[in-house]
């Protein structure tokens, strides 16, 4: 084996000795010691030669850190801006209407954005997928700017909703029509967003602005289209002073951002009012526009909408004129709260409406509404009242469906839930509905309400009922035992009952105050069907009309009673029933069995008869006739001058 010859001291000579790896320094450190040179060789070899010392690691130069700082600013204005994107879109988003959306962009905007804003929107603004009409206008909805320091008024730094005096010297436009291939329209077709300072914004801000007006010298300008899901439906223009930054590109991105949910959220606002109309003229539509004015009764009413989210309900009221000077007193509620709930409550309406001219019994109709219901759906479901007042008798008689019960305030002031068969809701089908009648005392007043003023998430319904009765009594007793409240004060006392979390459900309310006719304003007859019968009718209402002395109408009414009667007797095969009643009219009526209505026509020169219902047509100030179950009733009424 070979022998390496070794230094004096016994280690290895440098050439055998296994080579080190270099290490980098850090930064700026020291460099380490140097190697003592090599002690001589022997001279039985060749003398070792020396390393070359490590080369230096150079530091970086001062650019290097600029840079560096430079990438830190732009991330955090970049962070900045993040943020500010997300806040101001949740500020827009917050808006329900219109102009609650446009003042959440003015106000997230300035002064964090720009030092003013202008916010041009079309009129008229078109809905969903309306085609909007021409020509193509742009009106200036709101301005926002940032007082400067020293202004008047507000302290610095303040809001001022004011276009005059946005744009000084001259104020911007009112309105703006986009001219068709001109600079503006290529702008807002474009869809993006442009500086101010670019060719097609040059051109364009005029126009939008006003003849002879523009963007003020120095200020940065930002000229966003809005466009909604189908079409631009305005612009924006944001604005900053000469002392601030100018705005980059990045500023291009944020605007368009601003631009799209404010469009977006304009165009929902757009649609949820037409929703919100529609849903309101649909309401009104279903409910009575006004309440009869029926002899001896007085009524008043009332609806609430659960919410200004849920303005449709199922719930109704009506009061319809039957002969007889009776009226129906009705109110309903369908199950749900949407546009399928008031149209299956105007179907109900009309159907009790139409059952009402037929003067069914309240338990037949009840009935007749339950087979509707079950024909309209199997899940169509709702809870219905009907009553029938007959102000002669002083008597009302009721029929429930699963209704909450009324309540009966009398004239001392003792307040009573009427107890009636439950009855079940309408739609159940394959039930019988029973009718109970009652003492309808002059001065009494009945209320008629759906389950949302008794009822809610805080209180069972018997508890509300409780309530209602005990509200109706406090009431009653402010105005002494001698006096009843009056209607429309006890319905508005009667909501007031209502707390923060009562109202989950829409209310309707019916009241009716029973006045009656007094026995001796009512004068009623059986005649024979004889042809002596017109004759006496004739007598029998002179003498009626001597007695309440109103003898200056005895020659009108003994001739349309003539006439009423000879017509009755002719098809008649039971007694006819004659009846007059003396209220702020003179109503006659005649009933008999047939049920064959009587048709007015032109008789010709040479007919004997047919001119009997063309003289009351002529004389008598209203007149009908209506078919009843028995048969029909022919009435008119003639004004009385005492």
């Amino acid at each position: 084996m070979t022998e390496h010859p070794t230094s004096h001291d016994g280690r290895q000579p440098l050439a055998a000795r296994p080579q080190e790896r270099t290490r980098p320094r850090a930064e700026g450190a020291a460099p380490p010691p140097a190697d003592p040179p090599p002690r001589r060789a022997p001279a039985a070899g060749p003398p070792a030669q020396p390393l070359p010392p490590a080369p230096a690691v150079p530091s970086p130069p001062p650019a290097a850190e600029a840079a560096s700082a430079d990438l830190a600013g732009t991330a955090r204005r970049e962070g900045d801006r993040l943020r500010f994107v997300g806040a101001a879109t949740r500020r827009i988003a917050r808006g329900l209407d219109l102009d609650e959306i446009v003042l959440g962009l003015c106000r997230a905007t300035v002064p964090t954005f720009s030092d003013a804003i202008l916010v041009y929107l079309r009129d008229p603004l078109p809905v969903g997928d309306e085609r909007p009409v021409s020509p193509f206008v742009l009106r200036l909805r709101r301005t926002d700017r940032l007082r400067s320091t020293g202004e008047e008024g507000e302290a610095a730094g303040g809001l001022l909703p004011a276009a005059d005096r946005l744009l000084d010297p001259a104020p911007a436009a009112e309105l703006c029509e986009v001219r068709s291939g001109g600079a503006l329209s290529e702008v807002l077709r474009g869809v993006r967003p442009v500086f101010g300072d670019s060719a097609a914004a040059r051109a364009a801000l005029p126009e939008l602005l006003g003849e002879g007006r523009g963007v003020p010298g120095g200020h940065r300008a930002i000229l966003a289209p809005l466009r909604g899901r189908r079409r631009v439906i305005g612009a924006a223009v944001f604005l900053r002073r000469p002392d601030r930054p100018a705005f980059e590109p990045n500023d291009l991105l944020v605007a368009a951002q601003l631009a799209t949910h404010t469009a977006l959220g304009i165009d929902k606002a757009v649609l949820y009012g037409r929703e919100a109309y529609i849903a309101d003229e649909l309401q009104r539509t279903m409910l009575p526009d006004s309440l009869p004015q029926p002899t001896g009764v007085r009524l008043a009413s009332r609806y609430l909408p659960a919410a200004e989210t849920a303005r449709v309900g199922g719930d109704w009221y009506d009061a319809i004129p039957l002969p007889g000077s009776r009226v129906a007193l009705v109110v309903g509620d369908v199950m749900g709260h949407s546009m399928t709930s008031a149209a299956i409550m105007g179907q109900l309406r009309t159907t009790a409406q139409t059952l009402a001219g037929l003067d069914l019994p309240p338990q037949e109709v009840l009935h007749h509404l339950d087979e509707q219901a079950q024909r309209l759906g199997t899940d169509r479901m709702a809870t219905c009242l009907y009553a029938v007042y007959d102000p002669v008798s002083h008597r009302i008689t009721i029929a429930n469906a699963g209704h909450p019960p009324p309540v009966l305030l009398h004239l001392g002031g003792r307040a009573e839930v009427l107890r009636l068969p439950p009855g079940a809701p309408i739609g159940v089908g394959g039930v019988d509905f029973e009718a109970v009648e009652l003492d309808a005392p002059a001065g009494a007043t009945l209320l008629l309400y759906t389950d949302g003023l008794v009822e809610s998430r805080l209180r069972d319904v018997w508890t509300g009922i409780e309530q209602l009765r005990e509200r109706l009594a406090a009431t009653a007793q402010l105005t002494g035992p001698d006096h009843s409240p009056p209607l429309e004060a006890l319905c508005d006392d009667v909501l007031d009952m209502l707390g923060p979390g009562d109202r989950d459900d829409d209310i309707a309310l019916l009241a009716a105050r029973f006045d009656g006719i007094a026995p001796s304003d009512v004068a009623y007859w059986f005649l024979e069907p004889e042809d002596a019968a017109p004759g006496r009718a004739r007598r029998l209402a002179r003498r009626a009309l001597e007695r309440w002395g109103l003898t200056e109408l005895s020659d009108s009414v003994e001739l349309l009673v003539s006439e009423v009667v000879t017509n009755a007797v002719r098809y008649a095969e039971r007694p006819v029933m004659l009846r007059l009643l003396r209220t702020d009219v003179l109503r006659c009526e005649v009933g008999d069995d047939s049920p064959q209505l009587p048709r007015q026509r032109r008789a010709r020169d040479t007919d004997e008869g047919g001119r009997g219902l063309f003289l009351v047509n002529r004389m008598a100030r209203r007149w009908g006739a209506t078919r009843l179950s028995t048969g029909k009733v022919v009435w008119f009424e003639l004004p009385t001058r005492c």
